[in-house]
């Protein structure tokens, strides 16, 4: 079962704080923060995986900027982000107070029919209560009081977050037998996605063209073969940040963002004519981290001379290294060439993803990996790892049970994570190690020991004592 990511708009002024809100929501420094007014124009991207649910966040630039033009524009891309949204978050400076800026705001988001939270930053040194009535005005509701710089007053509003989000939307119907398995096909723009989808589908099922950015929305596209149903996924193509400049492209990255998260498995697309690009990398960036199973296809091979190719495979292996675990196909997806190869590893990636394993075969692999290698020491004390057991699938996660585990060092979990690989025989998807460590039972006996202690050695002086 995968769900379709919800997707949470910020919105407000120049230098209300929305930057810094997003990089604390997305644990990154993707947005640019300063203290200058109209410094985010373009939309940015992330994912937030600090609730008990995980939604894509928008950051957009401030309405109101001194430039005209580009105030223009950061409304431009504001709309297209609220068309976007499942909710909204309008965020307004505690510090400034209520501006005529804030209220023509209020009065544009007022009329989407969109769920609305209205956040108050800046909040710290400042009188809440004196805050929440300035801006009452606005007709909100209860505001969220936050001070974004700090994380202050985050873990509520992401409780207030989750309340008004839509219910989850899973892909499959629960308890279907044999759902379809999701393919989502990525890459960036022009490397030959469409064609691709054509190819397996053996029909002009999608536009294809000679020229980047055709395809605007993700095309969902089921069929079956053998017996077998599957949904091919064909994805908008994703170019770096600063070369987008269409705001329809930009509307489009959110759904291919989407698709990937949806999908039990990625085939992603590397234009080996011209190489593997920081893109690449970055995009490969994003699949590994959603811990989606993965196949890499390299498209026009045929058309390389082996000089290049040679020089694609050392790329890979310097600039890819961090998805060693993938197959790395040379195809064709206009002559066909290897295609079948490349669709033939669908199905044993889904099951690998979707496979399930006993405790006792994981702890036996434990125990072997600790026989071999054990962990280091900590404080004179050996960490012990107990036991082990799967935790999740799509990806595969396993939890491992022991002492001092926050301790181990981050060498030794690749380790760990490399000898689970080879002993399970899953390749092509990535695997999640979890550490838990046990609690002392006799933590909480110390003290009461050592007091009948004291009282034993009390006693025993007191008898020494009368016997001088």
């Amino acid at each position: 079962m995968t769900e379709t990511l919800p997707v949470v708009a910020l919105v407000g002024r120049p230098n209300v704080g929305k930057s810094t809100l997003f990089n604390y929501l997305t644990r990154s420094r993707d947005a640019l923060v300063a203290d200058y007014p109209g410094l985010t124009r373009d939309r940015q991207y992330g994912r937030c995986r600090r609730g008990g649910r995980d939604f894509l966040v928008v950051d957009t630039g401030g309405i109101g900027a001194a430039d005209e033009a580009v105030d223009r524009a950061a409304l431009n891309q504001v709309e297209q982000a609220l068309a976007e949204a499942d909710l909204v978050l309008f965020l307004v400076d505690a510090r400034e107070g209520l501006t005529a800026a804030d209220e023509e705001i209020a009065d544009h988001v007022r009329r989407l029919d969109k769920p609305v939270i209205l956040v108050i930053n800046k909040i710290d040194g400042e009188d809440p209560a004196l805050a929440a009535a300035e801006f009452s005005v606005l007709g909100f509701g209860e505001p969220a009081m936050i001070a974004a710089a700090h994380g202050r007053g985050v873990a509520r509003l992401l409780e207030r977050i989750e309340s008004c989000l839509p219910p989850a939307q899973a892909t499959e119907a629960a308890g279907e037998e044999n759902p379809a398995i999701r393919v989502a096909v990525l890459g960036r723009p022009n490397v030959g996605k469409s064609t691709l989808i054509n190819r397996l589908l053996g029909e002009e099922r999608v536009v294809v063209a000679d020229h980047p950015g055709t395809t605007r929305d993700a095309i969902e596209v089921p069929f079956e073969r053998d017996g077998r149903r599957y949904v091919l996924v064909d994805t908008a193509g994703i170019r770096r940040r600063a070369r987008v400049e269409d705001a329809v492209e930009k509307f489009s990255i959110v759904k291919a963002l989407q698709a990937m998260e949806s999908a039990h498995v990625v085939i992603f697309l590397v234009d080996a004519s011209e190489g593997v690009t920081d893109q690449d990398a970055r995009l490969l960036g994003m699949v590994l981290e959603a811990g989606r199973a993965l196949v890499i296809g390299l498209n026009k091979w045929d058309g390389l001379t082996e000089d290049q190719k040679r020089k694609v495979k050392a790329q890979l292996e310097t600039q890819l290294y961090f998805v060693d675990f993938a197959d790395k196909l040379p195809i064709s997806a206009r002559h066909g060439t290897g295609v079948g190869n490349l669709f033939d590893r669908i199905e044993p990636l889904y099951r690998q993803a979707q496979a399930e394993f006993t405790t006792s075969r994981l702890t036996r692999i434990l125990q072997e990996a600790v026989t071999a290698n054990p962990p280091p020491l900590v404080r004179g004390r050996r960490i012990r790892l107990k036991f082990a057991h799967q935790g999740g699938k799509n990806p595969p996660l396993i939890v491992i049970h022991g002492n001092q585990t926050e301790h181990l060092l981050e060498s030794y979990r690749r380790y760990l994570s490399r000898l689970f690989r080879d002993r399970l025989g899953i390749r092509g998807t990535p695997i999640r190690l979890e550490f838990r460590s046990s609690e002392n039972p006799f933590a909480g006996r110390v003290n009461r020991l050592t007091k009948r202690q004291i009282r034993k050695r009390q006693r025993l002086l007191r008898h020494v004592k009368k016997r001088r």
